[in-house]
């Protein structure tokens, strides 16, 4: 019985090193294959930048009569930026820098068609500190076009702006002319409950919140030693304030930020289901260029649950994102130019542009 097991384990590995091509081999040759044409033309990269924030700046104050001064000083900012991309350029796009950088701004990369059909993606992650305060962005998508449909998969954090999401898109595309075309498809959003105010429920019916109570609520106490004293203590029970004052302006704004961030972390995340309308143009020539997008999403499917835009919103809303590239050379001095993006999603907006003029001399 052994000698039998010891020869059903080695007949595998004979027969298999007695085929010349054999199976396991030939599956990964073309996973290989396929993997080189993916990332074929792709870009990896990664960059430290970094620069002088904010000078330092001096502060006065007066305390028991006697002068108290201080120095602000603020961190210099930087960013780290690592990422993957393989983006076919437009023809109006000139590689300014030999290396990619992760500081590169370009407005194309947001439109809903590419240079060419087939396979796009980018995988961006940039971490930095401006003036003292840090964020993270990302931007990541994976874009497939082809002669009458195009899919899309996007996931966008922007610390800076404060919005974050997931979205997927499968559209029908039709070419009206060899410059424009236009699409039709649904697409899913996947974000937190944008609209939702966890304050809401402790509003007054005069408008007025009850902050003391609701701090309550959230551990914090009040203690009235008679004689007018009053001591307000923190969840660890140390006296955080000893004065009316000090606790509405000082201690209540920071009970309400962390209750806030505290609710909306425990709020699921909500899935989106919408119709999106969109367009395309794009039109080169040597001294004039215009390439144009849009996108509409004006129905969105009511769920009904609590956490629902449509509660917040009271109905349907429109939600659009677009972008517009624009050149043109007068003559071989004088140019023009204007680029920017524009996104409003569930009332939050946000936006990047570039307008100027060009003049060479010769």
């Amino acid at each position: 019985m052994r000698k039998l097991l010891i020869l059903f384990l080695v007949i595998p590995f004979l027969g298999f090193s007695q085929d010349p091509e054999p199976k396991q081999e030939k599956k990964f040759d073309k996973v290989k294959k396929d993997l080189k044409k993916t990332f074929k033309f792709s870009t990896f990269y990664a960059a430290v930048n970094g620069g002088t924030s904010l000078s330092d700046k001096n502060q006065f104050s007066v305390n028991t009569g006697q002068l108290v001064s201080s120095v602000v000083e603020t961190p210099f900012d930087y960013s780290l930026a690592f990422g993957v991309r393989k983006i076919a350029r437009f023809q109006y796009e000139n590689r300014a820098n030999v290396f990619y950088n992760g500081t590169e701004e370009s407005f194309s990369d947001n439109a809903t068609l590419g240079k060419i059909k087939g396979f796009e993606f980018l995988f961006e992650g940039d971490f930095r500190r401006i003036q003292g305060v840090k964020y993270v962005d990302q931007h990541h998508f994976l874009r497939y076009v082809a002669d009458d449909w195009v899919a899309k998969v996007e996931y966008l954090v922007g610390g800076f702006i404060d919005i974050e999401y997931f979205q997927a898109s499968q559209r029908y595309k039709r070419n009206l002319t060899r410059e424009l075309s236009v699409n039709a498809g649904v697409a899913q959003r996947l974000s937190e409950p944008y609209g939702y105010d966890p304050l809401a429920e402790w509003m007054l019916s005069n408008n007025n919140l009850h902050y003391t109570w609701l701090a309550i609520q959230e551990g914090y106490q009040v203690n009235f030693n008679g004689g007018g004293d009053i001591e307000y203590l923190n969840p660890a029970g140390n006296v955080v304030a000893t004065s009316t004052e000090v606790w509405e302006e000082v201690i209540i704004p920071q009970v309400l930020v962390d209750y806030v961030e505290k609710k909306k972390d425990e709020a699921p995340l909500k899935l989106e289901y919408s119709l999106i309308l969109g367009f395309d143009y794009y039109k080169y020539q040597k001294d004039f260029w215009l390439h144009a997008w849009g996108n509409v999403m004006p129905y969105h499917v009511k769920q009904g649950d609590e956490y629902s835009y449509h509660n917040y919103n009271g109905g349907q809303w429109v939600d659009y994102s677009g972008g517009l590239i624009f050149g043109y050379k007068l003559n071989k001095s004088l140019g023009l130019f204007a680029e920017g993006t524009y996104n409003q999603y569930w009332n939050r907006n946000w936006h990047k542009f570039s307008v100027g003029v060009n003049y060479i001399i010769f």
